[in-house]
């Protein structure tokens, strides 16, 4: 190749970038992403630095508000970012935290010896990615403070008056450069910081959105506070649930320098819910002390119940899916050194946890079986009655397999499939009823989409989640598992799975709601790692077509409708179809608006919230109706554009 075909390619070609620069110009690196859950991480950061100062033991309170105009601030009572001249930058200490990438009291065990912020980036990159932040530190008699506009400092550090407070505040606008959407979640933001509050028990935290007083109604306050810690998180999962214990387990200890928290209460329902976390964080992919747990949990009941003559010699061991059914459970652990598998954070890798945990675990629930001898029966009854279920519902499983349901030697006869065989180019689409299944075989794109049409509403399998005869004996469950081909439940292997797109395709109405609901119930109870990997969407037909003379258009939401409408010329008289329904669409509208790749609209099914999905799913799904009840009732007022 010649120059000219090439181009030049010298040392001025080679961008440096800067201080922060490299922040801005690849945000996602940090935080992330530039949606909502990057604009949180904002908040979470900050709030990080408060709570090593409560986990060091100088911090009780911590207060956190959003703006009318959309400004953040949080503030606690802790000893105060140092604001002396850093001897490396020759700036302050503030200064050099919050423009300095990797700068921090967090490095080397001496300022905090357990901290959640580890790579010492969170001030710098929350500044870096604000408009303006402002610096507010109560130290040592004195307030001192500091201004800065897109990581660069605009004023000096300034003294002000004297106090007797001590603490940091950090006030920050979020750079409309950076997100191109600022909107804040009220309800995802307050299930963090009671979280976090109950992670660390004593510490209060105050909430406050102004931001958000039009849109709550007034509703925008909220203060956590628990003496109990996790045992009061493990209660709250519960709350709507029958308890096989009358009160969780707690035990606490600290051994070789590593703090092991565990609260534990089994329940009458059929669903393992545990959380676990390593320093605050909440580790959603587990990680060494969850294996420490759940090995020291499961050898631990099968000594018990051997020694009291639950399990007999001749009978196996419990296994632990057995003792974990019903289980609501927190793990929380707080090291000096954690060491985290990948910059999410959410695995832990520290090799000598496991033992630690473990041998924690074990003292403190041996000693509960021993002094507790009524609820030790009831959860040994619990484990003894999961292992015979376990044992029925592979019994049914291989009834369903023998006859060619399950094993994915034949496909639902109402399955039109695709011709693709690469399940990473393969999408389903899961559609209500037979007359809108027609209209997207006939619409589809042959090659890369198939469809299954399900007939009428599939069963609530929240409710007989201990009955796997009836999901299985359910035909169109039936029709759904055989589709995809990666078996169900404790058999579910997503890698078998023959399309990496499975959509949700429903009407726009109160029954279309509620089998996109059941569907989703099911794959979350039953096939969870295909929505934690990202294969389950949910399609967005079109709410309003809009014809106007020969030309159409096509809105999605009643916002768009009259901002099109808006805009029309007053001459015009459009003609406007409310769609109900999918069979309402003609095949070549179905695919131009719900179909096409390039054109239409879906929603990822994502689990954001472990805690609040799971308990969601327990209270409108369950059997218990009064906590559905007050649900109805507490949100009643904010339902929007309901079709009756």
């Amino acid at each position: 190749m010649t120059q000219t075909q090439t181009g030049e390619y010298t040392a001025k070609d080679i961008q440096v970038l800067e201080g922060l620069e490299a922040v801005r110009v690849r945000p996602g690196m940090y935080i992330g992403s530039t949606d909502q859950r990057g604009l949180h991480h904002l908040v979470y950061e900050i709030l990080d630095n408060a709570v090593d100062e409560a986990m060091a033991g100088y911090c009780e309170r911590v207060e956190i508000s959003i703006s009318e105009e959309g400004w953040i601030t949080v503030a606690d009572n802790g000893r105060g970012i140092p604001i002396d001249k850093h001897a490396k930058t020759g700036k302050s200490a503030l200064e050099t935290v919050m423009t300095t990438l990797h700068a921090g009291g967090k490095f080397g065990g001496g300022a905090y010896k357990v901290t959640g912020g580890l790579h010492g980036v969170g001030g710098s990159v929350v500044n870096a990615l604000s408009e303006e932040l402002r610096a507010e530190i109560r130290r040592q008699g004195w307030t001192y403070s500091q201004e800065y506009e897109r990581g660069k400092p605009s004023t000096g550090l300034l003294k002000g008056e004297k106090t007797n407070e001590h603490g940091t505040t950090v006030s920050f606008k979020p750079d409309s450069q950076i997100f191109p959407i600022i909107e804040y979640d009220f309800e995802l933001l307050i299930s963090h910081f009671k979280e976090i509050a109950y992670l660390n028990k004593g510490l209060e935290i105050a909430f406050t959105s102004p931001w958000h007083n039009e849109r709550r109604k007034g509703d925008v306050e909220r203060t956590y506070f628990f003496d109990g810690g996790i045992a009061n998180l493990v209660r709250n999962v519960n709350r709507n649930r029958r308890t096989v214990q009358s009160s969780p387990f707690y035990f606490e200890k600290v051994l070789e320098e590593t703090s092991v928290e565990v609260a534990v209460q089994y329940n009458d329902t059929f669903t393992e819910t545990v959380f676990s976390f390593a320093n605050c964080i909440n580790t959603e992919e587990g990680g060494t002390h969850m294996t420490g747990f759940r090995t020291a949990l499961t050898r631990v009941i099968n000594d018990f119940a051997r020694k009291q003559g639950y399990i007999k010699d001749d009978q196996p061991n419990l296994i632990g899916d057995d003792v974990r059914e019903g289980l609501a459970a927190v793990i929380s652990v707080k090291l000096t050194d954690p060491q985290f598998e990948g910059q999410t954070k959410t695995k832990l890798g520290n090799a000598e946890v496991r033992g630690i945990v473990d041998s924690v675990v074990s003292e403190g629930l041996n000693r509960y079986l021993e002094e507790n001898p009524t609820d030790s029966k009831r959860v040994v009854e619990k484990c003894l009655t999961s292992q015979k279920a376990r044992e029925a519902a592979k019994r049914a499983r291989d009834l369903v397999i023998r006859k060619n349901a399950l094993d994915g030697s034949s496909l639902p006869g109402k399955l039109a499939d695709c011709a693709e065989r690469d399940p990473a180019k393969s999408e389903l689409y899961i559609v209500e009823g037979e007359s809108a299944g027609g209209s997207a075989k006939m619409g589809r794109d042959r090659h890369f989409q198939a469809i299954l049409p399900l007939k009428g509403k599939i069963l609530n399998v929240e409710r007989v989640l201990q009955q796997p005869d009836k999901i299985l004996g359910h035909e169109e469950i039936r029709a759904m598992i055989a589709a995809l081909g990666a078996g169900e439940g404790e058999e579910f292997d997503p890698s078998k799975i023959r399309y990496h797109k499975i959509i949700i395709m429903t009407d726009a109405d109160v029954d279309g709601s509620h089998i996109r609901t059941l569907i989703l119930t099911f794959f979350y109870r039953r096939m969870l790692p295909l929505i934690e990997q990202g294969y389950l969407y949910i399609a967005q037909p079109p709410l309003y077509r809009i014809q106007t003379g020969r030309k159409v258009d096509y809105t999605y939401t009643e916002e768009e409708k009259d901002e099109y409408l808006a805009n029309l010329n007053s001459s015009r008289n459009p003609q406007i179809q409310r769609y109900k329904g999918l069979g309402e669409m003609n095949p070549d509208q179905l695919w131009d608006t719900t179909m096409n790749p390039e054109t239409r609209h879906m929603l990822e099914v994502t689990v954001d919230n472990a805690f609040g999905v799971n308990d969601t799913f327990t209270t409108l799904m369950g059997e218990e109706v009064a906590p559905r009840k007050s649900f109805i009732q507490a949100h009643a007022r904010s339902v929007q554009n309901l079709d009756v």
